[in-house]
């Protein structure tokens, strides 16, 4: 068994996997016929659509709600595990939801908040070659599977009315970026967005400081769209503060 890096952890890909892995890329390359590439194309969009149909029957009716992102990895006993149930719990009881991508580690805490705040916990699970399982503290009806990150990220925007960012690796920073470029170019309205836990961010804010801003890659008025904290009260406090100034809406 070969092993690859990743993060503090190693996982281990058998031999099979990479030969697998060659054989995707070669295929890549391979010229396809016009009919064999409308067909797979058509298929696709069918999927997407399905996805798309699928999740908005789901959350339709789901009221406000916040997402919370991080770590698939974090166990129970970890800090910032134990940090978004108590957040999750609390956003519950400004009349909130919560919304997770429903697997382990910060998404199970925050579903697990919200069930112990008798708020309504909604998971959206991805399927993934590792990490990813639905958790047990997802409300019935509101589970909805998807292939597709873009499809799901859809989701996670149209009906959250604010993000709470925990430590997380690239799925996590994929999922901030996104909700700040919307925001950013006003394709959705301004809705608070929170990073938690200034030790772990730190590094990259100095980044978008030193680097982005001294670059004129953004505004320095674009370091306003979030609000870093180090608490569960301070979370939470900056979600009920914002909505005591502006409606609640769904965006789009």
């Amino acid at each position: 068994m070969s092993k690859i890096k990743r993060g503090k952890g190693m996982t281990q890909v058998g031999v099979e996997n990479a030969f697998e892995l060659d054989q995707k890329i070669e295929n890549s390359f391979v010229q396809k016929t016009w009919d064999e590439t409308i067909a797979k194309d058509s298929w696709m969009i069918f999927k997407i659509m399905a996805e798309l149909v699928d999740g908005y029957e789901k959350l339709a009716k789901i009221g406000p709600c916040v997402s919370i992102f991080g770590s698939a990895r974090l166990k129970p006993e970890h800090e910032y595990y134990e940090m978004a149930v108590e957040i999750a719990e609390k956003i519950t009881k400004l009349g909130f939801g919560v919304i997770t991508g429903g697997g382990p580690g910060i998404m199970e805490a925050g579903n697990k908040g919200a069930r112990q705040g008798n708020g309504k916990s909604i998971g959206l699970n991805i399927e993934l070659p590792f990490e990813q399982h639905f958790n047990p503290y997802i409300d019935k009806g509101y589970s909805v599977d998807f292939d597709y990150f873009f499809v799901r990220k859809v989701m996670f925007v149209k009906y959250s009315q604010g993000f709470i960012v925990m430590p997380g690796g690239f799925g996590t920073l994929d999922e901030l970026m996104e909700a700040l470029t919307l925001i950013q170019t006003q394709k959705i309205a301004k809705f608070p967005i929170v990073l938690v836990g200034t030790e772990y961010w730190s590094g990259l804010l100095e980044w978008f400081q030193n680097t982005m801003v001294k670059n004129g890659m953004i505004h320095e008025d674009d370091l306003n769209l979030f609000r870093l904290v180090d608490s569960a009260d301070e979370a939470v406090a900056h979600i009920k503060a914002f909505y005591e100034k502006y409606s609640i809406s769904v965006n789009f």
